[in-house]
């Protein structure tokens, strides 16, 4: 069974493009609110400051920690693999996801004053628009003609995955409304002090992607075509939901290569 979903992506930058500088890792601090919710107390360990930082390698964060904001972002039951610590480091670890690869990590940490990870955002620098399975060659191509620089720009997504989940993950406190705005301004501070074209967030959750519009970015949507398997028994089972044009040429071209002197 093949069916269409809507793929979204979104976009924000300034009007002015120049050129990138140099990047300070840390963007600054940021102060909660106190809640005014019934139940929740708020005592001397309570946070009440989120500093913001930049790493050059996921490396510089413990998994435990960015899994932690992972599971608590997608909850346990929908934890999404591709966002995981163990994914991520691989592409790096791999030299997929690196700087010589046009993917400069950029991934940007929210800590309270107690030193405690409460929000990651996978990022990257990134030098082409390779690997994102959106298309905006076009968007470059205007720059290019209105005497802009389009690249670099901030990408937040996992690399050469197509694969819908959150893009801000943040942890289950009774803040992680604030955390996430806070990150989100920190998204378009650093695009504006790196004095790039564009921040762009690709296949976001929905939920992301209703609030990232509130927050003023463009919303960007597309077409995926998703197979799902119906419990078929076996293979010809799956061909039996085709036309009988489509089963003859799966079944011959099938045929072809077994007769090859292949082995797998």
């Amino acid at each position: 069974m093949v069916s269409t979903f809507k793929v979204t992506a979104l976009f924000w930058g300034p009007r002015r493009i120049k050129e990138p500088r140099e990047l300070n890792p840390s963007l600054g601090a940021y102060e909660l609110l106190k809640s005014s919710s019934e139940g929740v107390s708020v005592d001397d360990k309570t946070p009440r400051e989120i500093s913001l930082s930049v790493v050059s390698s996921i490396s510089d964060i413990s998994s435990n920690d960015w899994d932690a904001c992972a599971t608590d972002a997608a909850s346990p039951e929908k934890f999404n693999p591709f966002i995981s610590h163990g994914f991520l480091s691989s592409l790096e670890e791999s030299r997929s996801a690196i700087k010589e690869t046009g993917w400069l990590p950029q991934h940007i940490v929210a800590q309270d004053e107690h030193k405690n990870i409460i929000g990651v955002v996978p990022l990257y620098l990134k030098s082409h628009s390779y690997g994102e399975y959106v298309f905006d060659h076009s968007w470059a191509d205007a720059y290019y003609r209105y005497g802009s620089q389009y690249y670099p720009k901030l990408q937040s997504s996992v690399p050469f995955t197509p694969v819908t989940g959150h893009r801000i993950l943040v942890r289950n406190t009774w803040y992680r409304d604030q955390v996430f705005d806070i990150l989100v301004m920190a998204l378009k501070d650093l695009t504006a002090k790196l004095r790039i074209s564009s921040l762009h967030i690709t296949f976001p959750s929905e939920n992301e992607w209703h609030k990232l519009k509130q927050s003023g970015f463009l919303p960007r949507i597309g077409i995926q075509y998703h197979w799902k398997n119906r419990n078929y028994k076996n293979f010809d089972d799956f061909l039996m939901d085709m036309k009988q044009s489509k089963r003859k040429n799966i079944r011959q071209e099938r045929k072809k290569v077994i007769s090859l002197p292949l082995s797998l």
